[in-house]
């Protein structure tokens, strides 16, 4: 899909009313919450995906075993932090079992006082990959819901070989079958783990989430290999440019094109994955920052914009996660 037509096709995507319910309910408790509409993406189940996701990993890590209740003291900073999000307008919550804080999300969803149907909450399964049955259980305790949105394996490399990742997949289509999930899907995955479920999958994994940004844009064809198998992209470390990998050949272009639409260079970022239809997953302890970020779903960026972030982006490489499992130098 060319760039005209997928901003073409952004513009028409359905608006999920997430926010219409909630509204109402917290009118009384932030008297000046002004709620940004998300757009969303159609996953191949059917299913709705926000087009932007508020992370709860990196900093809010928690060292120690998946399957504990509460993994050591409560994290009350990410509590408040949570708290401030979802007050900003962030309805996709990104978590998994490996960050060790799906309590400190219960605590804060609770505490909003936000209704669950209003909330879009992803979590994944990494350890426990081998009773993931079990596993999920153990997130709708932490979390107290009945169901999660999407449920992803985190990683393919805590499978030892191709038919336990085989048999993994198998399990997540079994729970989904059960209703306390709505998608299944993966992250972390590679094109080889891929065909490696497809060649026994009932059911298509419908997101992948990877690394992905200017700097990463992932080589062969990858991300249309992906859309034409109906997966769709979820990304992480979106804002690598200005953040880890400041410094680099898109810093002049990112302030450029901010100050000619007068927001920030971390808004241009996010707009450019929505713009590439891509569902970016960033974080922030900031609330001014957390207002501003929403700020990418309102931004229309150019092709020409679009192109010159793509290009000048690819002349620089920048991976921030799993450098173990590839040469250097590889773009995949």
């Amino acid at each position: 899909m060319n760039v005209t037509r997928l901003s073409t096709w952004l513009k028409a995507l359905p608006i999920v009313n997430f926010q219409q319910p909630l509204r109402q309910k917290t009118q009384d408790l932030w008297s000046n919450r002004s709620m940004p509409e998300i757009p969303c993406l159609r996953l191949s189940d059917g299913n709705l995906i926000p087009l932007l996701g508020f992370g709860t990993g990196t900093a809010w890590f928690k060292d120690g075993d998946e399957d504990k209740p509460v993994r050591g003291e409560l994290d009350t900073q990410l509590i408040s932090v949570l708290k401030e999000a979802l007050k900003a307008g962030f309805m996709h919550l990104d978590c998994a079992q490996s960050y060790g804080n799906e309590k400190e999300i219960e605590i804060a969803i609770k505490e909003s006082g936000v209704p669950r149907n209003t909330l879009f909450i992803t979590s994944k399964v990494q350890e426990a990959v081998a009773d993931i049955p079990g596993s999920l259980e153990g997130s709708l305790q932490r979390l107290q819901t009945d169901y999660l949105d999407l449920f992803l394996i985190h990683t393919p490399y805590y499978t030892k070989d191709p038919a336990e990742l085989q048999r993994a997949w198998k399990a997540m289509e079994d729970v989904k079958k059960t209703g306390k999930v709505k998608s299944i899907g993966v992250s972390n995955f590679q094109k080889p783990h891929l065909e490696t479920i497809l060649r026994t999958a009932k059911e298509t994994p419908v997101v992948n989430q990877i690394e992905y940004h200017p700097y990463l844009q992932r080589s062969g064809n990858y991300l249309p290999w992906l859309k034409e198998h109906g997966i769709e992209v979820s990304s992480f470390k979106d804002l690598a440019p200005i953040t880890v990998a400041k410094g680099g050949p898109l810093d002049a272009t990112l302030a450029k094109i901010a100050e000619e639409h007068g927001v920030s260079a971390e808004v241009v970022l996010l707009r450019w994955h929505i713009e590439r239809g891509v569902v970016p997953v960033t974080t922030t302890s900031g609330k001014e920052r957390m207002v501003d970020y929403l700020k990418a779903v309102d931004l229309r960026l150019s092709p020409e914009e679009v192109e010159e972030i793509s290009r000048v982006g690819s002349t620089h490489h920048f991976r921030w996660w799993g450098k173990q499992f590839f040469e250097s130098g590889d773009r995949a």
